[in-house]
Formats: structure tokens, sequence, C-alpha cells
């Protein structure tokens, strides 16, 4: 065999490069961090004011505005990072709130715009401005697949009848508003629609069924209702994938429902095993729906 033939057979050596990730709240980021630096990769986290765990700052790291695009471009380049992760929750800020820099400042129109539509456009816009300045974005799953929620994996309580056709209703609605570019969550009863997430997400969605239960306007019985969170089709899924973690499993029980579904490699968790475990202990029933064709390939 030829020099050239040998090289193409031979394994491509594993990328050490830093990989910069942009940390809003929750447990996410860290884990996201700790997954990576396993891989032998170092990390470097921009900790978005307001947002991000002060805990974060157990590893390299700057606090940062969300606006500070020349930061983030100018950090990830000195740190020799080229893939970059946004990860975490928060809530979309105002215009006035963002704390443009300079680089920032001069894409204000476009940015203005990017904030009219949902949250997938702002977020894949937001995507495109960095790597037209030289990042890769990258899904969290990308750098640590093993955040994602397995296929096959569920709890001993499985949904009956009446809780699985729930579910179906609840992914063909999902499916049905993708082109509205709303929320990816959904509680469902029988076949009636409950409450739909909105801005507020899943956790506003999860209380506000609580609080019409507690008022009377919902009427259900001690247990019943299912989330179901699933991506949204046209979904960048690099990008806000569903998340979901214990806090979930409680929100989910306090509001009364009979259980949880999510898409298997569609969703992120950052212990699928102890969520399951988590929602058994509670008295829920946790099902992995078979991943769509866009999870597939």
């Amino acid at each position: 065999m030829n020099g050239a033939g040998a090289q193409a057979m031979a394994p491509q050596a594993a990328d050490k490069s830093t990989v910069a990730i942009i940390c809003g709240g929750g447990a996410f980021p860290a884990a996201i961090a700790d997954a990576v630096l396993a891989q032998g990769r170092p990390v470097y986290l921009f900790l978005v004011k307001g947002f991000a765990d002060a805990a974060l700052e157990r590893y390299p790291h700057e606090w940062v505005k969300i606006g500070a695009l020349a930061k983030f471009v100018a950090s990830s380049r000195k740190h020799g990072a080229k893939d970059i992760v946004i990860i975490g929750s928060s809530v979309r800020p105002r215009l006035s709130q963002i704390g443009f820099d300079w680089k920032s400042a001069l894409l204000l129109p476009r940015l203005a715009r990017m904030f009219l539509g949902g949250d997938n456009s702002l977020l894949s816009g937001v995507a495109k401005i960095f790597e037209e300045n030289g990042l890769t974005v990258r899904g969290a799953h990308e750098v640590a697949p093993q955040i994602l929620m397995p296929e096959g994996l569920a709890t001993r309580l499985l949904p009956n009848a009446k809780e699985n056709e729930a579910i179906k209703a609840g992914r063909d609605l999902l499916r049905a508003i993708d082109g509205f570019d709303v929320g990816q969550a959904v509680v469902v009863a029988g076949k009636r629609i409950v409450a739909i997430e909105g801005a507020e997400g899943t956790q506003g969605l999860l209380a506000r069924v609580e609080e019409m239960r507690r008022n009377g306007r919902l009427r259900l019985g001690a247990r019943e209702g299912v989330l179901v969170k699933l991506p949204k089709p046209s979904q960048d899924r690099r990008l806000d994938l569903p998340a979901i973690g214990i806090d979930t499993i409680a929100q989910a029980k306090a509001a009364g429902l009979a259980g949880i579904a999510v898409e298997a490699r569609g969703s992120i968790v950052v212990d699928a095993q102890k969520f399951v475990e988590a929602a058994e202990q509670a008295g829920l029933f946790v099902v992995a729906l078979p991943p769509s064709a866009r999870a597939m390939g």
C-alpha cells in the first residue's frame, strides 16, 4: 500500500482544540464542560451576566453581557477555540438589555429583525453571525453525545391507552404549529389540549397548569395529563434542543400530571438514568418516543 493509501486508512487524530461554551442558567453548562474535559479537550466558558451560575467560575471563564460579540470572537481566537456551544436557560432580553459592543452594534438593524421572529429564528440568526466570524456553532449533543435521551429508555410505569392517546395528540399538535415557531411543549389530557408552551417556558407552562387546577378552571383527575416536549420539526438541532431535568419531574408532579413524553435523541438530560429513577419515585411515567427522521439523519 502506498503512503497516500495508508494515510487514508489511518484513523484521524481526536480533536483536542478548545470548546467555547456560552453559558446560560441551569445545570447543563457544567455537564457539557465536564463531558468535554473528559474527552481531553479544554473548555473556555463565557458566563452570561444575569443567567449563568457563579459556580461555573471553577472553569476557565470570563463574565460577559449577551451582546458582547467582539469579546466572544476575540476571546475564542485567543484560547484556540473554533467550536462554540450555546447552552443553558435564559429569558429573551429586550434589545436595550443586551449590552451591545461595537461589533454587535454594527449589526443592530439585522438583530432587530431577528428579534421579531420566534426563538428558533433568533437563535439560528445568532449562529449565522458567529459562523460569519470564523466560529463553528456546535450542538451541545455534538460535543457531549451522552447528554441525549437514549432510545428505549422508560420507567417501569407505562402510559395507559388514554395517556398514549394524549401523547399522540400532543405530538401531532407540535408538528402542526411548527411554522409559528412557538414553544416545544404541550400538556394534553386525553385528546384535550390543556396548555401550550409560550414565552414562559416549560416551567411557566407547568406552573400555569398547576394554578388552573388550584383555582378550579381545570378539572382533571388527581393524576391526569401528559407533558409532551419535543423538538420542532424545522428546528436547528444545534440550538435549544428540549431540555429536561429533575426539576421537570417535580413541576409535573405539582401540576398533577401522570407522565412525560420526550423524543429519544431529540431531548437533552444531564443524567437520563437518574431522571427516570426520580420519575418513578414521584409516581410519574417517562417515555422516550422513537426519534424523528431528522434525529436519525
